[in-house]
Parts: C-alpha cells; sequence; structure tokens
C-alpha cells in the first residue's frame, strides 16, 4: 500500500503545475556518460570509434538491429501507454493548478459527424497559415512573406509582402565613412544563405512579422465563426518582440483581441513538448485530453528574453491576464496517426476539441487538421520559391551583375 502511495504521488509530481509541460526555449542540457550509454545502448566511445561503423556499401546488414531497435520502442510505448491511462489520467482533473474541465474526453462518432456538417462544410470554420522565403546576398536580404486564408467553401484571400533588408541605405556620405559603417554592421551579421542567431533583424523578418501577419489576417480578415491557426497563439517570436519592442507592443495588443474573440483553435506540427505527446499517445481514437494552461511556458519566455524595463512589466501583465484563459489540451483523431496538440480558449475548448479531431479524422493516416493543410498548399502554390528566385536573378541580370552575388547552390550544377 505505501509503495502504491508513493507511485501516486510520483506520478502526480511528473505533471504538476511546478513541472513544466512545454519544453524550455534554447535550453541546453550536459550529459553524464551513464546517461548517454544508457540513452545510446552503447558508450560514447564506441559510437566514436569508426572500426565499429559498417562499410557505406554494406547498409543492408544494418537493417536487422533496425527491426530489432524499432520493434522493441514501440512495444515499450505500447506497456507504458497502458500504465499512463491507469496512473495519470486520473490525476489530471484533481491536480493542483488544472484548469477547468482538465481531464479525458472520448468524443462519438454522431458528434464528429455534426461538426462536418454544422462547422465545417459550411465555412464556419477558416484555418490561416504562412511561408516565408528569404533570398540573402551580399548587397540585399529580400524575405518575401505570403499569408493564405481558406474554408472548406474555398480560397477566402491572400497577401503578400516583401521586406528589403540592406545594411547601409544612407547616400552622400563620406566614402571613407560609409565602407566602414558597412563593415561594422557586416561584422556582426551572420554569413549569408544561413539561419544564424545573432542576425537578430533578419529573424524579426522571417519570423516575427510573419507570426504577426498570420494572426492579423486571422482576426481581422475571416468573418468565420472560428478560426484556426497553425502552431502556438501566443509564439515565442510575438511574446518577445524577436527583438522590437515596436512588434511587442503591437502584438500583446493583437493577442489579446485574438484571446477576447475566444473562438480560435492552434495546431502546432510539431510540439516539442514530450511529456504531453506521452500523455496524448496513451489516448485512444477520438479522445482528448485537457491538460494544463499556457501560463507556465509564457512565463518562462518572458523570463528568459531581453525586454527593456517597461517593456517587461507590460509583457509579465500581459502573461498573468492572458496565460490562464489559454489551455494546452492534446488529441489523437485515428488509430494510425500520431497524437497532436492543441491550445484553445478556456471557455470553448470542448468545442475547439470537436473541431480539431473532426478535421483531422478527414486524414486518417496523418490525423491532423486538413484545413492547414489546404491552406499551407494554397500558399506554398501561389508564393512558391522558383517563382520568387527567378524574379530576383532577373533583377540582378538587369542590375549587370548576374550571378556575382548569386548563392553557391544557385549556379550549382
Amino acid at each position: 500500500m505505501d509503495d502504491d502511495k508513493k507511485n501516486s504521488e510520483s506520478v502526480q509530481n511528473s505533471i504538476s503545475s511546478n513541472v513544466p509541460l512545454v519544453s524550455r526555449e534554447g535550453e541546453g542540457t550536459l550529459f553524464q556518460s551513464h546517461e548517454l550509454e544508457s540513452a545510446l545502448g552503447e558508450s560514447l566511445s564506441c559510437t566514436l570509434d569508426l572500426d565499429t561503423w559498417k562499410r557505406g556499401e554494406d547498409l543492408n546488414q544494418l537493417y536487422g538491429r533496425l527491426e530489432q531497435e524499432v520493434r522493441e520502442a514501440v512495444e515499450q510505448e505500447s506497456r507504458i501507454r497502458e500504465r499512463i491511462r491507469a496512473e495519470v489520467f486520473p490525476l489530471l482533473s484533481s491536480r493542483p493548478g488544472a484548469p477547468p474541465g482538465a481531464g479525458i474526453y472520448s468524443v462519438p462518432v454522431e458528434k464528429i459527424e455534426r461538426v462536418h456538417s454544422g462547422l465545417l462544410f459550411n465555412g464556419a470554420v477558416e484555418a490561416c497559415d504562412a511561408t516565408s522565403i528569404v533570398h540573402d546576398t551580399l548587397p540585399v536580404s529580400i524575405t518575401q512573406i505570403g499569408v493564405c486564408l481558406v474554408s472548406y467553401r474555398g480560397d477566402q484571400g491572400s497577401w503578400v509582402h516583401r521586406v528589403y533588408r540592406r545594411d547601409l541605405r544612407v547616400s552622400g556620405a563620406d566614402p571613407t565613412e560609409e565602407a566602414l559603417a558597412m563593415l561594422e554592421r557586416r561584422r556582426l551579421r551572420g554569413s549569408t544563405d544561413t539561419d544564424d542567431k545573432r542576425d537578430a533583424l533578419s529573424q524579426l523578418a522571417r519570423r516575427g512579422i510573419m507570426a504577426y501577419a498570420e494572426r492579423a489576417v486571422l482576426l481581422h480578415k475571416s468573418d468565420s465563426l472560428w478560426r484556426m491557426g497553425h502552431g502556438n497563439p501566443v509564439p515565442y517570436e510575438l511574446l518577445t518582440g524577436s527583438g522590437s519592442m515596436a512588434l511587442l507592443k503591437a502584438s500583446l495588443e493583437l493577442l489579446e483581441n485574438l484571446v477576447e474573440y475566444k473562438r480560435f483553435i492552434y495546431i502546432p506540427s510539431a510540439p516539442r513538448d514530450r511529456v504531453m505527446l506521452t500523455i496524448g499517445n496513451a489516448l485512444y481514437p477520438l479522445e482528448f485530453a485537457i491538460v494544463d494552461t499556457a501560463t507556465e511556458m509564457m512565463n518562462r519566455i518572458v523570463k528568459n528574453g531581453h525586454y527593456q524595463r517597461s517593456y517587461r512589466e507590460l509583457a509579465e501583465k500581459f502573461v498573468q491576464e492572458i496565460g490562464p484563459q489559454i489551455v494546452v489540451g492534446v488529441y489523437r483523431a485515428s488509430r494510425m496517426a500520431p497524437a497532436f496538440t492543441f491550445y484553445a480558449h478556456a471557455d470553448c475548448a470542448m468545442e475547439a476539441a470537436l473541431i480539431a479531431i473532426g478535421d483531422s479524422a478527414l486524414q486518417e493516416h496523418r490525423g491532423f487538421p486538413m484545413l492547414i493543410d489546404v491552406s499551407d498548399s494554397i500558399c506554398r502554390t501561389l508564393f512558391d520559391t522558383d517563382s520568387f528566385n527567378t524574379t530576383i536573378h532577373q533583377a540582378y541580370a538587369d542590375a549587370g551583375a548576374p550571378y556575382q552575388y548569386l548563392r553557391e547552390r544557385e549556379t550549382r550544377w
């Protein structure tokens, strides 16, 4: 009996509100030798010893090990699954800090049919997705951001914007001073054709502005009852302003209005939180769980972000007010598909989960909302990389520099 109580307390601690349910942004980890060996199934020295490696032409000899590792991993997950259902699921609704409505829910097929006919197929749900392309060369970096809004009634609109970044835009200055100023600015940037974290302005142009545009389109351009987005409703790029306090201020106002609207649902395609995914993996088809609020996740972003003092206070106030209103859950749409995380307003989370499952059930093999996939497909077709690069190549040719500033990959046979 004491062992059972101890196990129950251990499980509850693992999902308590004091333990993060969302992975930390940008944190590193130090591994001890025994931890590496336990995870890899061999010592690091063995992994680094090239004499233990197979020759490239003998790749088929590795299949036996591959088959064994995958089979054992799947079997282990199946065993853990049932323990999570028995030990963890009952605690989701009773643990300290659990949001209203926390727990496990099963969705009857009849409700999925009503969601299809009453919301999805009559256009009462619109989804938004965006794409960005960067062409980075020494003279100028060009970022194209395209956003598409769709419903099952058809294309509801698309918007595109291009940002042109040059390291220096002055003219008529002393030539020496102009050259030195350009060298100094370029010293602080990363290499061309890479996504370098040191280059905060490029990150702002590509990720921050795109994240803002997606949410602005959903809020201001959609006239549907429900709004569906890709990712997190309050992403890292907007909660930090991507280094721009002007973007932060505009973002917080936009996000407050979006959350106030309430009828939104966001589904990320690659969630980082493996605890949440492990809970999701224990779900049966057409089940969902409401697990936590977004408060802790948002708090960690603000705590580790770089703000001017007054703006940090603004961000902290935003988290205190908005964080508890957003719940984080997980759902599984079909037996073959993985589980996916979702974000919704606490007052509308049940209906939001039904919409996510209903739309995802249309793709039994993926279990991911088809409306988001449609929006993504239209975006990539309208704002494709080849057309974008072709216009840039033509512009450089017209400027008398057809090859001088092109990236190595663009001139490779």
